[in-house]
């Protein structure tokens, strides 16, 4: 018998799918492996370092001051003896159930999350996968379960939905155009889209930009590049931090990182930054604005294969020189200072930033903007942004399938 519990379904027609919560080195080392199998002949996956995704699943991560997971991955059934003792077998998927506290006290009702997904092109693998992750969050007593999201929107989250003629820009998601499907025939629903803008840099912006730019000088705002070298960079993203957590306080399905794992995400970054695309915008000494730019270092990383050793290493600094486009993270600003015209000067500042000489950016993403911010999506458009790629999350009742469980006698 394993030594760990399963699940084993054979549906008419189709393999034995064997799904085993993760327990084990060996089972963890499973995981990872999972989506080289997905995305062995897919020309646009960037494959995620491998050690960040240990780092955020690891006991040391803050998130298990707050939350829990299980880890689940699906082999082939009948390939699966005496555990541990015979070589790895088929994997087929893989999946992560996710209780967050802070989002459940947020939102006043029991919303657990899926994550991590990964799954080769079968919908049995992927239902099998989607049952368990859901029976687990039912366990732990949630009621709705909503995804992708790892961990929280703040790490990887969404489904590509539109726009897979194209690899994905840094930090963002990516996958076939077959989980969507998988999960609508699954019975999910829509919770929310989101778009990633695309900016061709040979366009001039409106003159309106630069003019909002003459405006916020005028105002007593000042602009300068963020600080990217020892106590600087600290005091900077410290500022960042309040900042973020102040403008971004409501947003959907978040809640606030604390300022320890926002500083160690932001160390992370630190060697990455290109300070003329980020500008920051300050009243009085205080950060009240920035517009958070990225050179895409998804192209060197599509060819280091998830791992930073030394030959990846040497592979991530000679392909980082063909980098010619860049990520839009984030345009902030306090709202009293928008009427001060700062967020144009963002764009303004970051723009010009991008196609100064020497650079070699030739187009910009700005990504992700969910469908209903539309203060956010009435400024990208005026800019000259157009919509590329289409993201979603999706969420499902999970009381319904208590319901539908039980004998016709009993139900209501």
């Amino acid at each position: 018998m394993p030594a760990n519990p399963s699940t084993t379904t054979k549906p008419q027609g189709s393999i034995a799918i064997q799904i085993i919560p993760v327990k084990t080195a060996v089972e963890q080392e499973w995981f990872f492996d999972v989506p080289a199998v997905v995305y062995a002949n897919d020309p646009n996956w960037v494959p995620p370092l491998r050690s960040s995704i240990a780092k955020q699943l690891a006991s040391t991560n803050p998130f298990f001051q707050y939350g829990r997971l299980q880890q689940f991955v699906a082999v082939r059934g009948e390939e699966i003896g005496e555990r541990g003792k015979e070589a790895k077998p088929s994997l087929l998927g893989r999946i992560v159930a996710v209780v967050n506290d802070r989002l459940i006290d947020r939102e006043g009702q029991k919303v657990g999350l899926f994550g991590y997904f990964e799954c080769v092109p079968d919908f049995t693998v992927a239902k099998a996968l989607l049952d368990a992750a859901c029976q687990w969050l039912r366990e732990q007593g949630m009621t709705i379960v909503r995804g992708p999201i790892d961990l929280s929107t703040h790490n990887n989250c969404l489904f590509l939905v539109d726009g897979f003629d194209s690899p994905p820009m840094m930090m963002m998601p990516y996958n076939p155009p077959y989980y969507p499907q998988f999960v609508e025939q699954d019975g999910w629903q829509k919770a929310k889209d989101a778009y990633a803008y695309n900016f061709p840099l040979d366009k001039p912006l409106s003159p309106e930009f630069e003019k909002g730019y003459r405006i916020a000088l005028k105002s007593g705002v000042t602009f300068r590049p963020l600080r990217t070298k020892g106590e600087g960079f600290e005091q900077d993203c410290i500022s960042l931090y309040n900042l973020f957590t102040k403008a971004f306080s409501n947003n959907w399905s978040s809640t606030p990182r604390t300022q320890e794992e926002f500083l160690e995400e932001a160390k992370d970054l630190q060697s990455l930054v290109d300070p003329d695309v980020f500008p920051i915008a300050e009243y009085n000494g205080e950060m009240i604005g920035f517009w958070m730019g990225l050179p895409d270092y998804n192209i060197p990383l599509k060819h280091v294969n998830g791992k930073l050793n030394w030959l990846g290493i040497l592979k991530f600094l000679w392909y980082r020189r063909q980098i010619d486009q860049g990520r839009v993270i984030a345009i902030c600003s306090l709202p009293e200072f928008r009427r001060k015209m700062v967020p144009l000067g963002l764009i303004y500042l970051g723009m010009q930033g991008g196609i100064q000489k020497g650079k070699p950016y030739k187009r910009a993403e700005l990504s992700w903007v969910y469908e209903d911010n539309f203060p956010s999506r009435k400024l990208i458009e005026a800019s000259g942004g157009t919509i590329y790629k289409t993201y979603r999350i999706y969420e499902k009742a999970l009381v319904d399938q208590v319901v539908n469980q039980l004998p016709s006698a009993s139900r209501p």
